[in-house]
């Protein structure tokens, strides 16, 4: 049995009554998800254009890679180059597949789709009301250094910043799909 607590223009909530494979019956609280896409642009080899994001929900800025919600039917492949001009004025010439990765399990479905994007051009900058950001060039090895830091502590960021780091160290290297 599903009961819809909540309807919100990016998630749904929902308490759900299941039985689990161990036979055990209980409720779950359920974040629903329209999945999202996200991009690590790199402007060559050793450079990253990064975000500074005012979020809320976290008290302040954050440092993360170009991201969004995927519209209803939404390739994520499109969401991305959407994301990516949209938040940092850039265009992708070559947008690879990097991993898909289920964001928080134990309580959402949200699947977000991260790629590597390169070869960019310019674009249109083109923020919505919500959006506060700051776009910058920073050295890989700098973003690297965030992370070990404890200074870069958004998921995707991390998990994409990682998946370009092990493609450069082992060209082998690509996602299983």
């Amino acid at each position: 049995m599903k009961k819809l607590v909540h309807h919100g223009k990016i998630i749904d909530l929902s308490v759900e009554t299941v039985t689990l494979p161990n036979g055990v019956t209980t409720e779950l609280e359920i974040v629903n998800h329209p999945g999202a896409a996200a991009a690590v642009p790199m402007k060559d080899e050793r450079t990253v254009v990064m975000l500074r994001q005012y979020r809320h929900a976290v008290g302040g800025f954050i440092y993360e890679i170009p991201a969004g919600k995927l519209d209803p039917g939404e390739d994520p492949r499109a969401c991305a180059r959407r994301e990516l001009e949209e938040e940092i004025g850039y265009r992708a010439g070559r947008l690879e597949p990097l991993v898909s990765v289920l964001t928080t399990p134990g309580f959402t479905n949200e699947i977000i789709h991260l790629f590597v994007a390169s070869d960019l051009s310019p674009g249109r900058q083109n923020l919505s009301a919500d959006e506060v950001v700051e776009v910058m060039d920073m050295p890989l090895a700098d973003v690297v250094k965030l992370i070990r830091d404890g200074v870069i502590t958004d998921a995707k960021t991390i998990i994409g910043i990682q998946a370009v780091c092990l493609r450069q160290h082992d060209p082998s290297w690509r996602p299983a799909g």
